[in-house]
């Protein structure tokens, strides 16, 4: 019989010789310890139910705790970009007082020259006097000229704190919608994940070592987490690639342990599957 043609499943499913390796070595220690291939296959197979539910209880939660952090991110940007702000303002008011000050510096030497203008004895010290008076006023009027951009730039970041305080706001309101949802569907599944956190463990325990790794790092590169699977019309459950008949006898006989050659999945049967599923139910 030809073989199908992988479908496009994840690349990184496809099986790997290490998988193999550890699930072969295992079909050896088990026949030496005359532990039945079908009694692990169910125990893997309830384990991957269980798993399959925690999953399906963590996607419930979907991208909530992702948003709860970048909404807890941008908050604490915006108030570093106020506290920059307010840095910006007090800045830009001493350098206003500065330049009033000098101002009134100016202006006091200003009118200290005049007195003295007019008492001058000759035209060089007269002429000297009104040099330094419009030295002073050209200082006043470069001081108005920065003390009206100061302005400007207070007048702009004041607007742009508005602006931020109003989004510091909305993302604090945002913040606590999210994080109430989140603690309301977390308290709704965290009672059940735990158990089944607890299931999984006590699972694990009568799954051998090596092939629990092969377990788990078979769950890790499949896409929908999904490493023990039923075959379902003649294929694959997971990649639904087509299984030859003779694979498919092997997996009915229960005498080995039988991956898909394509992503690496562990296989069951339809038997299998429904005695540990009554079982999950009971």
């Amino acid at each position: 019989m030809t073989k199908a043609e992988p479908k496009s499943e994840n690349t990184k499913e496809k099986a790997t010789p290490v998988d193999e390796t550890i699930i072969k070595v295992e079909e050896e220690k088990l026949e030496e310890t005359e532990v039945k291939i079908e009694d692990i296959l169910k125990v893997l197979y309830s384990l991957q139910q269980i798993d399959s539910q925690v999953d399906k209880i963590r996607i419930i939660r979907g991208e909530l705790p992702l948003e709860v952090q970048d909404l807890e991110d941008e908050i604490a940007g915006l108030e570093t970009r106020i506290e920059n702000y307010n840095s910006d303002v007090e800045k830009y008011n001493t350098q206003t007082s500065e330049k009033e000050n000098l101002k009134k510096e100016c202006q006091t030497l200003i009118d200290k020259y005049e007195k003295q203008r007019n008492n001058v004895r000759n035209n060089r010290e007269y002429d000297s006097l009104t040099k330094e008076i419009e030295f002073q006023s050209l200082e006043i009027q470069l001081c108005d000229k920065r003390i009206r951009e100061f302005s400007a730039a207070l007048e702009k970041i004041n607007v742009d704190i508005e602006v931020s305080k109003t989004n510091l706001e909305e993302r604090k309101s945002d913040l606590e919608i999210k994080t109430s949802e989140l603690q309301d569907i977390v308290e709704e599944t965290e009672k059940e994940e735990n158990e089944l956190l607890k299931k999984s463990e006590i699972n694990q325990k009568s799954i051998e070592s090596r092939l629990l790794i092969a377990y788990k790092r078979i769950r890790t590169n499949a896409r929908n987490g999904l490493a023990v699977v039923m075959v379902e019309r003649d294929a694959c459950g997971g990649c639904f690639n087509k299984i030859p008949p003779q694979h498919q006898l092997d997996i009915r006989m229960h005498k080995k342990i039988i991956v898909c050659e394509y992503c690496g999945r562990i296989l069951i049967d339809q038997g299998i599957a429904d005695e540990v599923n009554a079982n999950l139910l009971a």
